[in-house]
């Protein structure tokens, strides 16, 4: 005989059923975080400097970091470009062009926007610039040393609360920077010697520069000791990325302006220059992970990662 019972409505049984999906699908990301820590936890036994340097990056945020420190050193550098073709001496610009020039192997021309952007003819840049346009830009550009300030402090795991950084190292970072960059040119030839001598010369340079500028913008935070291996193998980054951009760029730039004009050179520029600040983010990480192992802690008296910090009472 035929069943009389009433039937259930359709929405009944789906509020009935929604109750069991949800539960399984909590037990499966249970089951999958479970299983993701157990992952990690292995990796870190059996390889802990690898673990442990992704997981700094991770607290880097790599990439967001090197694209917004690339934003800033790119939207720095245009106008820092007209205030020094507008107030800086003819030596000056001259020693600026033959840097990058050198640097970068520019050619064609690429190297003529750059020497047109360096030498004006007349003094209608200065009166555009101006002394209060002038300062601003000096001013602004504050922003790509705090920038890489913020990189450095995350690297080595320093806590934004109760860390504050005097203003003016920011001013003495681009200082140095603007100073070492007009020696570039003269530098990476060995001072008239060849290449290589300048190469080497260079690279002990560059060990120099990011050696300081992380003392400088980590407030004395940090021995110096403890920085030494980030500083050489940002060195080393840079030297090679350098190299590479005496085969790379030069055309590219001179295709992008014979193409698209002055835009594609800007599309050029700042794809590379997150190249590079990807570069230094994942040096500078990698070496405060190296000083913190326990092999070079010991010598270098560097201070003990996060983990150990929270785990200490």
């Amino acid at each position: 005989m035929p069943r009389t019972g009433k039937v259930p409505p359709t929405g009944m049984l789906r509020s009935q059923r929604e109750p069991a999906d949800t539960s399984r699908r909590q037990r499966w990301t249970r089951r999958l975080v479970a299983s993701a820590r157990s992952a990690h936890t292995r990796a870190a036994t059996r390889f802990p400097v690898l673990t442990h340097l992704v997981d700094r990056m991770v607290s880097v945020n790599i990439f967001d970091s090197a694209t917004r420190l690339a934003a800033e050193c790119f939207l720095t550098a245009v106008p820092l470009l007209f205030v020094i073709g507008a107030y800086a001496p003819p030596p000056v610009r001259h020693e600026l062009i033959t840097s990058v020039r050198t640097v970068f192997g520019l050619t064609g021309a690429a190297d003529a926007q750059l020497v047109h952007a360096l030498s004006p003819t007349t003094g209608n840049l200065r009166q555009a610039t101006g002394v209060v346009g002038g300062l601003m830009v000096l001013l602004s550009a504050t922003a790509v040393s705090r920038a890489m300030q913020r990189l450095c402090k995350r690297a080595w795991e320093i806590p934004r609360a109760g860390t504050r950084i005097a203003a003016w190292r920011w001013l003495a970072w681009l200082a140095l920077w603007l100073g070492a960059l007009l020696v570039q040119g003269p530098l990476r030839e060995g001072f008239g010697v060849g290449a290589w001598l300048g190469i080497p010369m260079s690279l002990v340079g560059l060990t120099g520069l990011w050696w300081w500028t992380q003392h400088l913008l980590l407030g004395g935070l940090i021995g110096w000791k403890p920085l030494l291996p980030g500083a050489v193998i940002t060195a080393v980054a840079l030297t090679a990325l350098t190299g590479t951009a005496r085969l790379y760029l030069p055309r590219a730039l001179n295709h992008a302006l014979a193409e698209y004009g002055p835009l594609g050179s800007v599309f050029i520029m700042l794809s590379w220059l997150i190249v590079v600040c990807v570069a230094v983010a994942i040096s500078i990480s990698a070496g405060a992970v190296a000083a913190q192992e326990p092999a070079l802690a010991r010598r270098l008296e560097s201070p003990p990662p996060a983990r150990d910090r929270t785990a200490q009472p």
